[in-house]
């Protein structure tokens, strides 16, 4: 662990998906250089395996303290802050940074005590969309337009280069936090996603949609409430204005009595 860096400690590298086992260790040897140590995998093809131990190339720590999971939404439920990389544009609306400035995101949410996550999906095809969906943001390392293509390892260097010379300039916008209550905190991912759930359960409660597909308007709603970055006590109360809703929708549906 290199203690210059201690931020590390609330920065995780994702990867979801990995198929290749060779790309897990030369990742893990990507972030050790850069001084990154908590490798996350989820749902990998081959994991444990010789191949991953042999690139890692004295990273094998980082393999073992590894924790695996079975679904993104898992692997990020405590964080405040995650940010996927994304090689090209997909039908999922998310603000995009360049990768200086989703370090500098990164680092000055994990400077302030947030857990924070880099996510990286698929080598042939990156992350899905409802993995995407599971993001804050988005980065793209502006490759050459003509040959894009990235071996993971390598856009996991690359960003955990930029993590660290952001650490190294020590200018990550760091939000004024010392001594804050829990409560006062952004909401994590877990508790935004159970939002999100019941807030997509009370649209169709209410009839919002009248029949159109409710995907679009959740992409725009998730957007907002995302970026509006509410605290946990904040989530509580519109998870409470939404029951009430709900009630109040079940009441309706109770007066009307069943369709003839």
């Amino acid at each position: 662990m290199d203690e210059t860096f201690p931020a590390a400690n609330r920065i995780r590298i994702v990867l979801v998906g990995t198929q290749h086992p060779g790309n897990i260790g030369s990742a893990a040897r990507a972030m050790k250089t850069m001084g990154l140590h908590r490798l996350v995998l989820v749902a990998p093809e081959r994991f444990p395996h010789p191949e991953t131990f042999a690139l890692a190339a004295g990273a094998g720590d980082l393999l073992d303290a590894a924790q695996v999971h079975g679904a993104l939404g898992d692997a990020v439920a405590d964080c405040g802050l995650v940010i996927g990389c994304t090689a090209r544009a997909r039908r999922i609306a998310l603000d995009e940074f360049p990768p200086p400035e989703a370090a500098s995101k990164l680092l000055g949410e994990a400077m302030s005590g947030i857990e924070t996550a880099l996510v990286f999906g698929r080598e042939r095809t990156g992350l899905d969309n409802v993995e995407l969906q599971l993001c804050h943001a988005a980065v793209t390392i502006p490759a050459n337009p003509a040959y894009s293509s990235l071996n993971l390892a390598a856009a996991v260097q690359v960003l955990a280069y930029e993590v660290r010379m952001a650490a190294l300039r020590n200018d990550a916008p760091v939000p004024a936090r010392a001594d804050v209550p829990p409560d006062d905190l952004p909401a994590s991912h877990a508790e935004m996603e159970g939002f999100f759930a019941q807030l997509a359960d009370t649209l169709d409660a209410i009839d919002f949609h009248k029949g159109r597909t409710p995907e679009a308007a959740m992409h725009k709603l998730r957007r907002v409430f995302l970026r509006a970055t509410p605290d946990a006590r904040e989530v509580r109360l519109l998870r409470g204005v939404l029951a009430d809703a709900q009630r109040m929708a079940r009441l309706a549906g109770e007066r009307q009595g069943p369709a003839s």
